[in-house]
Formats: structure tokens, C-alpha cells, sequence
């Protein structure tokens, strides 16, 4: 077997000219359609037109052409097979060894803001799926290549053998059925959002390699970061990173959930995270002062953990990450004095993300996560509590400063594992209970890492309290004001307890499991 006929037609025209001319000066020959045979023609590549090669002229401009008989016999036909073979030779057709094609480009087309409809319909495509479908299951006998990335190593097979081998034509080939699923993948996203049905029968989902990671969690699990086609600026997929060594599989769980806590926040903020949960959150009148009170908020669990800003890191604030280990620091950009001085830091890794959104200003995406067998899909938690719907179901009402920290407060809570109590004060947490398995848990650990801070401290928990024992410990913590969702059986139990000591407390009617 050997290489004696190529069909090309590329949206993408990267490199293909080099390509075809040198397949052409190895003997091939080109048959191309469209652009790709007009650019092809004008370089000097010499190219049959397909019009050729199925008698018929390309027509409905452009939208019929090359589903022909005479071009998927040539790509079909099973080479050693003896009854496809008489048909080829009693029918005239040749067959066709190489198929180059990528398609129309429908992702880019549905990443403008302004792009129709019918523009989006326009620039689906059918023939060019449909030919490389046909080769890539004739891979015994075709080539295909959709990736202009591997031009080199099928001329480097070409000019030793003549052909490509087994191997890299079956390498080739799930390489395009990955791709077509992924084409296809993309346009039943778009027309599930276009006709509302963001949760249908068949949930189709695509993401795009960024990179292999050196391991997961741990170093004996494989792991790769993958970024879905059209993802927002904001969103850690789109991270510039401007110093420090590849990220690792935690780096980036943990990175992200400083991110999402981050763009809670309109004013300048900062977020320190260590294990997927906050240890410290600060906002303050600059990101110098928000990064002072997200350090003091815990100075020890900071160590080693990831801080998200949402304001420009300057050569202050700069100057004051440098002097403890940090992973990763994550921000809107860096100003020159602040990235020479960070930078001197051989392992720390600069992240620059772009314009954050508030989750008031956010659209709801959604969240997949695997199990074993499946998987389940839900909205994205993006829902910001609107104070005039607090309900103050106390004697006392909460003071205006009180008011404030309570909804600082349960912006953070949003984002603890599952029981979670925050405590605040001073726009700032002083203590965070995560991921116990009672709330009277969860409680005690924010309660004995704020310590004196919890005096005069307002407490957040995630859900209601099942009982008053909560309560009741705050109280005797000092702490002034309570925001939760309300809604157990039990809520006048607490009611009763708030009045008791003087604790203001409010209702959310929303709860925030994280889990």
C-alpha cells in the first residue's frame, strides 16, 4: 500500500499549503474543494477540484459537494476485499488513501456576542464530519488527519514507507472521532441553551486538554487539566500564569475555590485557602489592607495555602507575601515593582486571572461531579441574599455594623464544606468551622480558633439549626448576631435562645450546602 491520493479541505489553513506541496512533490494527488482548492491552486500546489472527481458541481453554496458516492466509495471501500473491489473498478471510481479535513469553525462563530442564529446554523458542518467518519473507520486502509500538528509525522511515515503504519493510522483515527464528538458535543450544547433544556434526556459535555498534571491528589493517581470549550475570562481554565512551576491537581481544586469565594466580593478583597476551604477572608479600603486581615484571620493555616485577590497585587502587598510560603497567589494582574519582587520566589506561581465578576453579576453555569458509574449535574451556586429579604426574626435587631458582618459572613459560609459555621468581625472571618459532621462541630472549632475575636463577633452557618445547642454556645462565646437559613421545626427553640442572651439573628430563606 502507499499514498497515492489526498483529499483536503480545511477551514483551518495553517500549514496546509507546505503540507500538500510536499505530499505533492512525494507524488500525491490533491483533490480539494472551496478555499481550500483556490489557495492551494494560487501557491503553485497543483489540486483537482472535487467537481472532477464526482462529475457534479458544488452547489447551495457550498452546503452540497463532497457527499458523493465517487468521494466516500474512494474512502470506504475495503481494500482487500474482492466484491468492493470489482464494484470500484465496474463503477470507475479510484480510491482515496489520505483524507486532511477540519471543519467549519462553530465554536469561534458562537463565542461572538453578536452572532445569530442563523449564523450559528450556518456554520455547522455535514460534509466534513461525514468524511472523516468514513476514513476514520476505514483506518485499516486511510489515513486522516484533523490535527494540523500531526502534518509532520504522517510526511516524515510517507517519505520512509510510502504509507503511514497501522498504528498511526488507528491513532489518527480516535483522534478524529474524539474530535467529531466534540464538534457535535459543542453544537447540542448550544441548541439545548437555545431551546431551554440546559438539564435533556442526554447530558453531551466536551472539554479540551490544557495539560497533563504529574499526578492527582496523590502521586499514584494519573491526572490532567482539561478547560471547557468557551469558558469565561474568569474562570481559572483562563489563567495567565506569569511565574512558578506547573500547577498541580490540588493547586488547581484549591485555586478555584479561592477564586469562586473572591468574586463575592465588589470591594477589595482577599481569600486564603487551604484544602478547598477559606482559612482567612478580608476586605478592607485597599488589597493591602484586605490581604493584612485575611493573613491575621489565621496566620498558621495560611502557610502553604492559596490567596486569591480581586484587586491589582501592588508592590506593598507584594512585600508582605513574600515573607511566607504561599503556593500560589491569584490576582486581577501585578504591577511591575510588585512581580520583581514575587518573582525572586523560586516556587511560588503567579497566576493572573481575567476581570472578576461578583456573584450578583455572575450567570449560573453548571457543575458536574463524577461518581462511580455517572454522574450528577446541577446549577451553580450563584445566588447573593438580598438584605431587604432578611427576616430579623428577634427582639433585637441587629445593628447596622452587626448587618454588615453578617453579610460578609455569609458570603463565606457559601463557600465551607458542609457543616460550616464562619465567624466575623471587622470585615474579616476570626474563626471557620468546616466539614464536621454536626453543626454543634462545626461550631466549636470556629469558637476556639477566633478565641477572644469571638466577643462581639457575628456567627454564619451554612443551614439551619436543628436545635438551640448552637446557640447556646455562641452565646457563651460572646458572639452578638446570627444569620442562617431558618426552616427547621425547631427554629422557635433557637428563636427562644437568641432572646435569652440578647442575640440578634436573622433569616436567610436560603441555605448553602457545600458538600
Amino acid at each position: 500500500m502507499s499514498i497515492k491520493r489526498a483529499l483536503v479541505s480545511v477551514s483551518d489553513k495553517q500549514g496546509i499549503v507546505d503540507f500538500c506541496r510536499e505530499l505533492s512533490a512525494l507524488g500525491v494527488e490533491i483533490i480539494s474543494t472551496g478555499g481550500t482548492s483556490t489557495l492551494l491552486a494560487k501557491e503553485g500546489v497543483p489540486v483537482i477540484g472535487i467537481s472532477d472527481v464526482t462529475g457534479f458541481p458544488e452547489i447551495m453554496d457550498g452546503r452540497v459537494k463532497t457527499l458523493h458516492p465517487a468521494v466516500h466509495s474512494g474512502l470506504l471501500a475495503v481494500r482487500d476485499n474482492e466484491e468492493h473491489t470489482r464494484q470500484m473498478t465496474e463503477l470507475g471510481l479510484d480510491y482515496i488513501d489520505l483524507v486532511v479535513v477540519n471543519l467549519y469553525p462553530f465554536a469561534e462563530t458562537i463565542a461572538k456576542p453578536d452572532v445569530s442564529y442563523e449564523e450559528a446554523i450556518e456554520n455547522i458542518d455535514i460534509g466534513g464530519p461525514t468524511m472523516l467518519r468514513s476514513a476514520a473507520k476505514n483506518h485499516a486502509f486511510v489515513s486522516v488527519v484533523v490535527d494540523a500538528a500531526d502534518y509532520a509525522g504522517v510526511l516524515d511515515e510517507v517519505r520512509a514507507g510510502g504509507d503511514t503504519t497501522l498504528e498511526t493510522r488507528k491513532r489518527l483515527a480516535a483522534k478524529v472521532f474524539r474530535h467529531t464528538a466534540a464538534y457535535d458535543a459543542l453544537i447540542a450544547d448550544y441548541l439545548a441553551n437555545v431551546t431551554g433544556e440546559p438539564l435533556p434526556e442526554r447530558y453531551t459535555v466536551t472539554y479540551e486538554k490544557i495539560q497533563d498534571l504529574r499526578y492527582g491528589e496523590n502521586p499514584h493517581q494519573k491526572a490532567a487539566f482539561y478547560r471547557k470549550p468557551l469558558a469565561a475570562q474568569d474562570t481559572l481554565t483562563a489563567a495567565e500564569q506569569l511565574h512558578g512551576k506547573e500547577l498541580s491537581y490540588n493547586n488547581i481544586n484549591d485555586a478555584n475555590a479561592a477564586l469562586q469565594i473572591v468574586k463575592e466580593f465588589e470591594e477589595p478583597a482577599v481569600v486564603a485557602v487551604k484544602h478547598m476551604n477559606p482559612c482567612g477572608v478580608g476586605v478592607g479600603a485597599s488589597v493591602y489592607e484586605a490581604y493584612q486581615k485575611a493573613y491575621n484571620a489565621d496566620p498558621t493555616s495560611i502557610f502553604g495555602g492559596i490567596v486569591a485577590a480581586n484587586r491589582i497585587i501592588d508592590a506593598d502587598t507584594a512585600n508582605l507575601l513574600k515573607d511566607i510560603f504561599l503556593e500560589i497567589v491569584l490576582a486581577p494582574g501585578f504591577t511591575e515593582e510588585a512581580l520583581e519582587i514575587l518573582t525572586k520566589k523560586k516556587n511560588i506561581r503567579l497566576l493572573k486571572i481575567g476581570s472578576l465578576s461578583t456573584a450578583s453579576a455572575r450567570k449560573s453555569s453548571f457543575v458536574v461531579t463524577s461518581i462511580e458509574g455517572g454522574m450528577v449535574v446541577q446549577e451553580s451556586d450563584v445566588h447573593s441574599v438580598n438584605p431587604e429579604e432578611l427576616q430579623v426574626v428577634t427582639t433585637r435587631k441587629p445593628t447596622e455594623e452587626e448587618l454588615k458582618q453578617l453579610l460578609f459572613g455569609w458570603k463565606v459560609v457559601k463557600h465551607v464544606k458542609s457543616n460550616a459555621i464562619v465567624l466575623a468581625a471587622n470585615d474579616m472571618t476570626v474563626g471557620v468551622g468546616a466539614g464536621q459532621m454536626n453543626r454543634v462541630g462545626a461550631a466549636k472549632i470556629a469558637i476556639e480558633q477566633a478565641g477572644e475575636k469571638s466577643k462581639g463577633a457575628v456567627l454564619a452557618s451554612d443551614a439551619f439549626f436543628p436545635m438551640g445547642d448552637t446557640l447556646e454556645m455562641a452565646a457563651k462565646a460572646g458572639i452578638t448576631a446570627v444569620i442562617q437559613p431558618g426552616g427547621s421545626i425547631k427554629d422557635e427553640e433557637s428563636i427562644k435562645v437568641a432572646n435569652e442572651y440578647g442575640i440578634a439573628m436573622v433569616f436567610t430563606g436560603v441555605r448553602h450546602f457545600k458538600h
